[in-house]
């Protein structure tokens, strides 16, 4: 009881910080105060978080490294846009039509998850990193190869070229290959982008605090142990994956709709080397670390632009600092002796 007290707290302590920074946001632009720049990362930076946040379920909670995170936000990402294009006429409300487009773009990445982690999660470390970079560009790959268009007869395909499907001259291209989709609506916003993060945030965290949660960690610390005692391995690693694809899926529902062009090169091994690179800054299994490092690594370079021949350089410095600082012995050591006395708990628990 106790430890779910603590577990409570922690979490609200979470929720509270993306409830907070979104108030202060939303007052800043109220008064004008807000510049454009910062306007145009808002979407963006809800975008990062949930795929940091996501891609923790993977590496911190269940102890795979998975470097195909991008693969499955690009799966999400041209589902709902396709969905979203495809019902412009069909379902004229904005809002409507937007969630059911996240929905698409979450349940498309979460069968990929399933029909990539059954084969995959048999795999472990540098094995499965590379097979999970593999789905990711492999994906990509495919996408651009497709072209898909549609008119009053219905769905046209080929694999070729535009002027190879026999279209009626006012078809409209849904997918155009290399060049991906044109004219998706923007219906992505500040508000609804904070909504997806609450939503992730409380999943995720449901989800480490439930008994699913410890059998999952469970297998990360001792995998022949919590064998031993009858959970199952693959349920539990096969859970994880499949949710984390869901959550990237709604990241990438969130990511297409921001954009007037989607085009899948965008979602390259960057991508996912950046994700992680938010995960391990963050702390490994630490969810509201992932969500700091996400904002402030996003931000940051953005911010520091007029700086441009030092852009980079402080850029540097940060990801050294804050390395340091959730990794270092004695910054651990210093967290714990002063910091946990704020929070309430050591940061070794890494929750």
């Amino acid at each position: 009881m106790k430890s779910w007290n603590k577990n409570f707290k922690s979490n609200c302590i979470t929720y509270g910080i993306v409830i907070a920074a979104f108030l202060a946001v939303s007052a800043l632009e109220s008064t004008g105060n807000l510049s454009s720049l910062l306007k145009g990362l808002l979407v963006p930076l809800c975008v990062y978080v949930i795929l940091a946040v996501s891609l923790n379920l993977v590496v911190g909670i269940s102890g795979e490294l998975s470097l195909g995170h991008a693969g499955f936000m690009c799966v999400g990402a041209f589902a709902s846009a396709f969905f979203s294009k495809a019902a412009l006429g069909a379902i004229p409300n904005d809002g409507l039509r937007f969630f059911l487009a996240i929905l698409i773009g979450a349940a498309f990445a979460a069968v990929f998850g399933v029909l990539i982690g059954i084969p995959v999660l048999r795999l472990r470390g540098d094995y499965l990193a590379i097979v999970t970079l593999a789905f990711g560009e492999i994906i990509k790959n495919v996408i651009n190869t497709f072209y898909i268009g549609m008119d009053s007869k219905g769905f046209h395909f080929s694999m070729k070229d535009q002027f190879s499907m026999g279209m009626e001259p006012t078809g409209t291209m849904l997918l155009s290959g290399p060049q991906g989709i044109t004219g998706i609506p923007k219906n992505s916003t500040f508000f609804i982008g904070i909504l997806l993060v609450l939503v992730t945030l409380f999943i995720v965290l449901n989800l480490i605090d439930s008994r699913d949660g410890r059998a999952i960690k469970a297998i990360r610390d001792n995998r022949i142990a919590a064998e031993s005692v009858g959970i199952n391995i693959t349920k539990y690693k096969l859970m994880a994956f499949t949710v984390s694809a869901a959550l990237a899926g709604v990241a990438g529902a969130l990511y297409s709709h921001n954009l007037a062009t989607l085009q899948a090169s965008k979602f390259n091994f960057n991508t996912s080397i950046l994700a992680l690179v938010f995960v391990v800054l963050g702390g490994i299994g630490n969810i509201r670390g992932s969500v700091i490092a996400a904002v402030v690594l996003t931000a940051l370079p953005e911010l520091l632009r007029s700086l441009s021949d030092y852009r980079m350089l402080i850029y540097s410095i940060v990801l050294i600092a804050m390395m340091l600082f959730n990794w270092a012995p004695r910054a651990l050591e210093w967290r714990e002796r002063y910091l946990g006395r704020f929070f309430k708990k050591s940061v070794k628990e890494g929750k």
